[in-house]
């Protein structure tokens, strides 16, 4: 075990290091969990994880989640858990920063793999 304290994540500086719109980064790591930062902007693809939560919290910007049932619009300080199984699109009009929190391993196209699918995420 590292005798260092745990190293603090300035959010605001950490979202000056990711890079591209719609590839999540890697900010940190919790009991089987990844935390993901990324910067989005337009509509992302339809999809749904079959075995996995999502968590979206917008830091910056709006961000409107599209489901086939409705949807809804997150501000600066709003969080909305997408259950597995569920298909929706995230869409930003403008820049948005979000972070978001599920497991490891958690493909972010989820059941729709395309040229957007991101494999290997970097680190912030």
């Amino acid at each position: 075990m590292s005798k260092q304290p745990p190293r603090v994540l300035n959010l605001e500086h950490a979202f000056e290091r990711v890079e591209g719109l719609w590839t999540p980064h890697v900010a940190a790591d919790l009991n089987g969990q990844q935390i993901k930062l990324a910067r989005v902007h337009g509509t992302f693809d339809w999809h749904a994880h079959d075995d996995e939560d999502e968590a979206f919290l917008v830091v910056r910007g709006r961000l409107r989640l599209e489901f086939e049932s409705g949807v809804r619009e997150l501000g600066p300080g709003e969080l909305c858990v997408v259950p597995r199984g569920v298909r929706h699109r995230p869409v930003a009009d403008d820049e948005c920063h979000i972070v978001m929190f599920e497991p490891a391993g958690t493909v972010n196209i989820g059941d729709a793999p395309s040229t957007r699918t991101v494999t290997e995420l970097p680190r912030v």
